[in-house]
């Protein structure tokens, strides 16, 4: 059975007002453009959607609202992680009552929990509700690595455990991954500059902060991949390449607010303790988005 989650998929921002308030009108309208542009799959309310920052009443809102504007257009993969496994447990279930197509779990940050401790956290959500549950492995925010064989456990022991958003820049462990837990199991890519290597060890897709600004390229970028295309594939890679490293230029979703603002699509306001980027920042973000054909 082939993985069930692959392409283009978008961590998306959550568009705010000057004073901080989610402005939903942009976001919903942010979310139809990505769908207008080819992504495949939108994540609201991830680290890049200011998930520390969003009360449960807004966090819940932002699923929804992203849902109803994407149910059956693209998958839509709702970020309900935590370090606090019951808390987990209940921004999954409001992504399965909700109708979400998934739920994406972030590996406890700070607790640092052992690889026993990692197996009972994601064996108590995944047995909380019957949705698809993509464990997010990210050990520079996280500090915790998920092993290889503790992701094959759950696999084995749990139907709805679907997928791995992998952002250990470890590019062996696609092919690692895939004997231990098969090839339906989905493999995304956390990390946009590494992409193409991703791909070519065996990955199914990339979880963007990137096409947030470029869904359109981004979505090329898979469909050149699908179809064997390696020449426009190449060529788009390259011509994103600038445009990661400035996504990255501070802490993310500073820069890629800013570069949406850019384009007319939201405010650059973010929530403390993201903060607005320096000068400096903002001409990189400019600079790679003049040189992408952006503006």
């Amino acid at each position: 059975m082939p993985a069930q989650f692959r392409g283009s998929m978008t961590a998306l921002i959550t568009p705010m007002t000057a004073d901080g308030a989610i402005d939903e009108a942009a976001f919903q309208n942010f979310v139809q453009w990505q769908i207008d542009e080819g992504t495949q799959g939108v994540i609201p309310v991830g680290t890049t959607g200011e998930s520390p920052t969003l009360s449960h009443a807004e966090h819940h809102r932002v699923v929804d609202l992203a849902i109803e504007v994407a149910k059956g257009k693209a998958q839509v993969i709702a970020g309900a992680g935590s370090n606090n496994t019951a808390e987990a447990i209940s921004l999954t279930q409001h992504a399965a009552k909700a109708g979400a197509d998934a739920a994406l779990i972030v590996a406890p940050y700070y607790n640092k929990p052992t690889q026993e401790g990692l197996y009972r956290h994601y064996a108590a959500i995944a047995a909380s509700a019957d949705i698809p549950i993509i464990i997010y492995n990210i050990p520079g925010r996280s500090i915790v690595d998920m092993s290889v064989e503790t992701m094959a456990r759950l696999v084995k022991d749990f139907d709805n455990i679907a997928g791995v958003k992998d952002s250990t820049n470890d590019l062996s462990r696609p092919i690692s991954t895939r004997l231990a837990c098969g090839e339906d199991f989905s493999q995304l890519s956390g990390e946009d500059a590494t992409i193409g290597a991703f791909l070519g060890q065996g990955g199914h897709g990339c979880i963007s902060v990137t096409s947030n600004i470029v869904p359109g390229l981004c979505a090329r970028l898979h469909k050149a991949w699908a179809q064997g295309d390696m020449d426009t594939f190449g060529a788009i890679r390259d011509q994103l390449m600038p445009i990661h490293a400035a996504m990255f230029c501070e802490s993310s979703p500073g820069p890629v607010k800013y570069g949406a603002s850019l384009l007319g699509k939201c405010e650059a306001t973010a929530r403390l303790p993201i903060c607005e980027i320096a000068e400096e920042s903002k001409a990189k973000v400019r600079a790679a988005m003049e040189g992408a054909g952006l503006l």
